[in-house]
């Protein structure tokens, strides 16, 4: 066995390995994918998915990657087991059309035994059970006894990409840790004995929708050796964890827990592997543009910061520590993958932040879950999950992970039915994507030549028709009033792409004219929208297509204002400022880019000003097309996340902005004419969003303002200039007036409150008052208990008042005797307010809560004095 290779070792020797074989080696993939289907990249193959199914031709037909993944859906796992992980690197090899399953097989087997020199007697093989050929090949070819090669069924060793298109059976290598336990009954699935560190998959089918398999013309390679589990084998450790892959991040945690993680006990282990996992796939989400929110991958990312950070608190690690732990796993990737380096201060920027935004949350969410916990000692209500997810941000997941630890469940059906609730509530503020005519367009993209575009030179072109879609169904004709997707052979509109909207424009032809108002690409093929406004079009006629050109030169004029904008921000405000993504539409433009903080007022004024002075200056700008190594080295900036190819784009405008990019531009700065930031906002953590005009839209965005001065000045007898004197007086009269409101309405409160101590009921030695005040505030009502218990001496009062629709208020304050009978008004008023369709809670001697149902407010309060009856006796 190759003796103590390090990962990075392993790495370089399997790129290697395939690289003096003819294979091109490829830099990983973002694990943000180009795939709709997939949040993150889950394999390695899937940035070479459209190859295989054939909707995309190979650049070359040998290629080798190293690539980061991130699957969550073993989350549980991780740290509990050797080898689960949310964070690894997939090595592969691919062929596409080119060597086919016996190369594969020899170039396995010499890469395993001969370069990593495992010992051929410690590798066991499995093949699909109908694969013949690759066992014959195994026992022939390479020499592998038959009692170590295991036919298996199609669960474990047949690749399918879906219901239909291509696949295939798969073999897989595994290590075997206890050769002396002999070949006799071998069962593969025994993972204290075997691991499996390498899988070849042999596509060379296509099924049909009957099932039927039909063989492929060409056949592909794909396979993968998990980097990790190479490196456990070779490196002769127990676990994945503690290979020099992961193990320095434990080590780091371990220190700042003042702790040696050899001598920990199995639950402290487990956190430390935790970290060391974690920490990788957020360092790496971040690096490659992923910031923390709460849906899509930004939850992801989330979910794994937090995580992270708790399992930190439970092995006793003391204030913040995020930042040190990425820092050790950057200095572990940075060789392999130097954007982790280059974003090394935003990547700590951002877990700083999350860590402090989720320690307050963890605080103040743990003590209402003790509360909850302490209450209800079999199962956690999924009302309570959810308040604590949708009040206190608290996530199930963790909610889940600390019941298990006090032995309890959550009622996560329940969670789910109020989720769903909330969904619905939210659902009209949503538009309705159709995605029918998706198929369709994946299966013109297979068979039809991908469009030509001439529209960087070309207004207009002579057009043939290649395929029509009305209703997402293919036809031959398409006749007026029909809304239609149009795809040619050739095209002078742009597809939307890049941030760049598509163009706009109509096809015509003798008495036919199609308006066109929008294009998308759909693996190379151009799919034109639009609406038959008269004739019919047929598949196959030719056609004029023309785009609108004042259309073109706004989006012209916005998309290069764009790149000056992205130049301004690195030139005075933080040259380390990326693009996080951009709009460019006709009416306006919009630029989101990473950065910790709000712009100034300001600052957003130097960089207006210093965009209209390169407008001014009337700069040319330049089109080359280039290698992307020598666009690089020339400076040119690429959008971070965004997938090139070999040849890329380059739009210079000299001396001030070079960007790779597909999109339309201006010839000259001058152009543009006028640019004008209209706002500046947060639109995530670490990510800020610039929206404004530029070109005839500034005019027209000056129009709508001055209209609004105008109007504002005529109401107010005001000239412009003394608008904002006027507006800032009467906010302090509001101010005031509100002020004033709010006091009459504590002292209508009082008022009220006051007559209710004739309505006080004995109860042994205590004053018991339980009432509706109607149309009380929270704090008015909260006030009004005070008092009303300052009063009454010894005692309780519960007060319940509907403020406004569909809202319910509560307050329970109870004097220090009823406490030391063992009540406690916290969590007697949250669970009075369940009643009402809610909850809450707070102190022992005074709580609120509060509720959605005001129908049930009197059962609420009935159940309230019918309990302090009984517990004050």
């Amino acid at each position: 066995m190759a003796s103590s290779l390090g990962g990075a070792q392993i790495r370089q020797t399997f790129l290697d390995f395939f690289a003096a074989r003819g294979h091109k080696i490829l830099p990983s993939a973002s694990l943000v994918p180009e795939d709709p289907t997939v949040l993150l990249t889950i394999a390695g193959m899937l940035p070479f998915k459209p190859i295989f199914l054939g909707q995309q031709v190979a650049e070359f037909p040998r290629v080798t990657t190293s690539q980061k993944c991130i699957r969550t859906n073993d989350i549980e796992n991780v740290g509990r087991t050797a080898r689960h992980h949310t964070f690894f690197e997939m090595l592969g090899n691919f062929s596409f059309g080119d060597y086919f399953k016996e190369q594969a097989i020899a170039y396995a087997w010499e890469l395993s035994t001969k370069v990593f020199a495992l010992p051929p007697g410690q590798v066991v093989v499995s093949v699909f059970e109908e694969d013949d050929e690759a066992f014959e090949i195994w026992r022939d070819q390479i020499g592998v006894p038959v009692t170590h090669i295991k036919r298996m069924g199609a669960d474990d060793n047949f690749w399918v990409s879906g219901p239909t298109g291509p696949c295939g059976p798969c073999s897989e290598l595994y290590y075997d840790f206890h050769p002396e336990r002999g070949a006799d009954n071998i069962d593969l699935e025994d993972d204290t004995r075997f691991i499996e560190f390498y899988n070849l998959v042999f596509m060379q089918y296509n099924r049909d929708a009957e099932g039927k398999l039909t063989p492929l013309q060409n056949k592909n390679i794909d396979t993968g050796m998990g980097l990790e589990r190479m490196a456990q084998i070779l490196q002769k450790v127990p676990n994945n964890y503690e290979t020099d892959l992961i193990f320095p991040i434990l080590k780091t945690a371990a220190d700042l827990a003042v702790i040696d993680y050899f001598e920990c006990d199995e639950k402290t282990k487990i956190s430390l592997k935790v970290i060391g996992d974690h920490v990788r796939s957020v360092v790496h989400m971040i690096a490659d543009g992923i910031t923390a929110s709460n849906i899509g991958r930004g939850y992801i990312l989330r979910r794994l910061i937090r995580r992270f950070v708790r399992h930190g608190q439970l092995i006793g690690i003391e204030g913040e520590f995020t930042a040190t732990v990425a820092e050790t796993a950057i200095a572990l990737s940075e060789t392999a993958y130097p954007n982790v380096r280059e974003r090394a201060d935003f990547i700590k920027a951002e877990l700083k932040r999350e860590e402090a935004q989720f320690l307050k949350t963890l605080g103040r969410g743990e003590k209402l879950l003790a509360d909850v916990i302490d209450r209800q000692p079999s199962i956690i209500s999924g009302e309570d999950a959810f308040t604590l997810y949708d009040t206190h941000g608290f996530p199930l997941e963790l909610t889940q992970e600390i019941a298990a630890e006090h032995g309890l469940e959550v009622d996560v059906a329940a969670f789910e039915a109020e989720m769903e609730q909330q969904r619905d509530r939210g659902r009209g503020a949503h538009a309705i994507i159709d995605l029918t005519a998706q198929g369709a367009l994946s299966q013109l993209a297979e068979q039809l030549t991908p469009t030509e575009f001439l529209g960087y030179t070309e207004p207009s072109t002579a057009s043939k028709v290649t395929a029509i879609l009305v209703d997402g169904k293919s036809v031959a004709v398409a006749e007026a009033g029909n809304l239609v997707q149009i795809a040619l052979d050739q095209t002078p509109f742009y597809a939307e792409s890049g941030g760049q909207v598509g163009d706009r424009g109509y096809f015509s032809g003798g008495d036919m004219l199609v308006r066109i108002e929008d294009v998308k690409k759909e693996s190379g093929l151009f799919i034109h929208s639009g609406r038959v406004e008269r004739g019919t079009i047929n598949v196959g006629d030719a056609v004029t297509a023309q785009i609108d050109r004042a259309c073109r030169r706004r989006a012209q004029a916005n998309h290069t204002a764009t790149h000056l904008l992205q130049a301004a921000l690195k030139k005075l405000i933080d040259e380390s400022i990326g693009q996080a993504g951009s709009l460019v539409a006709f009416d306006k433009l919009r630029f989101d880019y990473n950065f910790t903080r709000g712009l100034t007022t300001e600052e957003l004024q130097r960089i207006e000003d210093q965009i209209n002075t390169w407008i001014a200056e009337a700069h040319d700008t330049h089109t080359d097309e280039m290698p992307i190594a020598e666009a690089k080295a020339k400076g040119a900036v690429a959008m971070f996340g965004e997938k090139y190819g070999a040849q890329v784009r380059v739009i210079d405008v000299p001396g001030v902005s070079m960007e790779l990019c597909g999109g339309t531009h201006v010839r000259n700065t001058a152009e543009i004419g006028l640019f004008k930031i209209v706002s500046e906002t947060g639109v995530a953590s670490g990510v800020r969003r610039i929206e404004a005009v530029a070109g005839p839209a500034v005019l027209e965005y000056l129009n709508v303002r001055d209209a609004v001065v105008r109007e504002l000045g005529d109401r107010f007898k005001a000239k412009p200039e003394e608008l904002t004197e006027r507006v800032t007086n009467l906010q302090t009269e509001l101010k005031t007036t509100q002020k004033q409101l709010e006091a009459l309405k504590s002292e209508l409160a009082l008022v009220k409150s006051t007559q209710l101590l004739d309505q006080a009921e004995t109860i042994g030695d205590f004053k018991l008052v339980v009432a509706e005040l109607e149309g009380v505030d929270p704090v008015s009502l909260q006030t009004a208990a005070e008092r009303l218990l300052q009063k009454l001496g010894e005692g309780a009062v519960v007060l319940g008042s509907s403020p406004e629709a569909q809202k319910v208020s509560l307050v329970a304050a109870f004097s220090p005797s009823v406490i030391k009978k063992g009540l406690n008004a916290g969590k007697f008023i949250g669970g009075i307010a369940k009643i009402c369709g809610g909850g809450g809670g707070g102190r022992p001697n005074l709580a609120q809560a509060g509720g959605r149902d005001p129908g049930k407010l009197p059962e609420a309060l009935a159940q309230a004095r019918q309990q302090l009856m009984g517990d004050l006796i």
